[in-house]
């Protein structure tokens, strides 16, 4: 293979990893604005998730699992924003605080119950209801077995009434 038949490879590789990215671009945002509610953090999310998948798409072995490689990508940025929220009290804490009181007293209340859940549990239920993917898909994304799921899902649920 000579040098331009290397480069064709590496560009058409580069390309078809941003049109698939492209085309998944609107379920990754819908993702990180579920767990950060927020659009601007969304956004931010998702373009970080953008960058990191670049930088690793090389290690990814399986084509077909491209998006629950970039969902779980996506997940970990989310999380780690939430965490570097938790260390930073903003100045605009009270104009948020002003937002929430306009926002229905049930939605707060469901919010506030899914931030109290386990981690684990909180995924497969934010996956599963906010993002209407089957089980089967949600451990595809999470690496777990289906039966996992499908107790995270359960305890979730169960946690989420207590809660509420």
């Amino acid at each position: 293979m000579n040098k331009a038949n290397t480069a064709d490879v590496t560009l058409m590789d580069e390309e078809v990893f941003f049109q698939r990215l492209a085309g998944e671009h609107r379920k990754l945002y819908a993702i990180a604005y579920s767990y950060l509610r927020s659009e601007a953090d969304a956004l931010e999310a998702v373009q970080e998730a953008s960058c990191r998948a670049w930088m690793k798409h090389k290690k990814l072995k399986n084509e077909q699992a491209f998006t629950p490689w970039l969902i779980r990508i996506t997940i970990n940025c989310c999380m780690d924003e939430l965490r570097r929220k938790k260390r930073v009290v903003p100045a605009e804490k009270l104009k948020e605080q002003e937002a929430q009181e306009m926002r229905s007293s049930d939605r707060l209340d469901l919010e506030r119950a899914m931030n109290r859940m386990k981690p684990k549990y909180r995924h497969a239920v934010m996956l599963k209801y906010y993002q209407d993917m089957t089980t089967a898909e949600i451990a595809k994304v999470l690496n777990k077995p289906e039966g996992t799921i499908k107790t995270w899902l359960r305890e979730g649920l169960g946690q989420l009434r207590n809660y509420l």
